[in-house]
This record gives structure tokens, sequence and C-alpha cells, in this order.
């Protein structure tokens, strides 16, 4: 179990509950995390609460919510500035189905990879680190988690491998910051519960060259 009680906000909600068991953030409107591609815009006001890690680990999260609006989302997130960062939800955007998707948004640009879903109460996730490299999963049952993708994270260095190399190199000296975020986009507000949260180390395998 791992207890965010000491864990660093950005952009601190102003409505939040952190027990040993639990995290509860009601978001406020207008909030949002992404960054120039297609749209335009740049926003870098969701709310995020974090850890921070130098090693190679496997976080796990329970999040609960009851959408309100569009866009709504919660989930976890890689939050290292406002040009690098990852997060990974369920976005609302209506009665007939949501997007269970993620961004990764390297050197200040933003990309967004959905599927369509029917909108559960609550969802699991498994986040893995292996040096710059990370690997996000879900699970609606908190047991048999899929793989939503694997990704990239610029700032924090490179990824070879040489020919006849056993295991990619997974550098332990860079620290990561790391944990939950919620959001409103538009003129809404809902609260995420944030439970069942386990860090550890790492589940994913290194790749054998």
């Amino acid at each position: 179990m791992i207890n965010l009680g000491k864990g660093v906000w950005t952009n601190e909600p102003a409505t939040y509950e952190i027990t040993d068991e639990s995290v509860s953030i009601t978001t406020q409107a207008g909030t949002d995390f992404w960054q120039r591609s297609y749209y335009g815009f740049r926003n870098d006001n969701a709310h995020a609460l974090q850890t921070e890690s130098a090693d190679n680990f496997t976080f796990t999260v329970k999040a609960s919510f009851d959408y309100q609006a569009r866009f709504d989302q919660c989930g976890v997130v890689i939050y290292l500035d406002s040009d690098n960062w990852f997060k990974a939800s369920i976005e609302y955007e209506n009665e007939a189905f949501s997007r269970l998707g993620s961004v990764v948004t390297n050197l200040g640009y933003s990309d967004w990879a959905t599927t369509d879903i029917p909108l559960p109460e609550h969802i699991w996730y498994r986040l893995n680190r292996r040096g710059p490299d990370f690997l996000i999963e879900s699970s609606t049952d908190g047991k048999s988690f899929r793989q939503m993708r694997i990704f990239h994270l610029h700032k924090l260095g490179d990824t070879t491998v040489e020919m006849g190399q056993s295991d990619p190199p997974t550098p332990a000296s860079t620290s990561v910051s790391f944990g939950l975020y919620a959001c409103s986009p538009q003129d809404s507000s809902f609260t995420a519960v944030f439970s069942d949260m386990k860090l550890g180390p790492c589940q994913w395998l290194a790749h054998k060259a």
C-alpha cells in the first residue's frame, strides 16, 4: 500500500481528502492538461497529486468516479513539467460511450490515443516504469490487465538496445514524479476517489534483444 499523504500537488484543488486508504479529489471547472497539438490551446491546470521514485516500479490504483459533463476525467499521471508529461483516464463523452485513453506530451506537444467504451463506475490502472520507457495497462476487475500503450518520455533520456544485449539500460538515477490526477475542462465538477494503491518493483519484464 502506498500513502500519498506526503505527496506534492500540482494545481492543488480547493476540496480534497487524503486518508490511509484513499484520496478523493473534487475537480474545479475549466481544468485540464493539454499542449498545442491540433486544438492549438495550452491547458496546464489539472489537479495532480504525485510522489517520486528513481527506481523502476509498478504503480497500481483503482479510480472511481461519477462524471457530470463532457470531458470530465481522472486517472494516473506522470508530470515532469508543463511540456513533458503523461496521463491515462476515461474521458466522458456522452451517454452512449466514453473514451478510455492516454496522452503523451513530449517537448510541448500532446498526442491522444483512445478507444470507445461504455462508461463504468470504476477502473484500475497499472503504470510500469523501465528507465525512460513506460507501459500503461487497465483492468475492469483489478486482476486481469490489458495493455493500453508503451511510450517514451524524451526528457528522461534515451533507450538503446545493442545487438546481443539481453536487457535495455534501465537508469535508476533519474527521479520521476507520478501519481493521480483529475480535471473538468468544461463548466463542471465531480469527485474522483482513488483507492487500492500499490507501489512495488517493476512487473514489466525487460525485453530480450
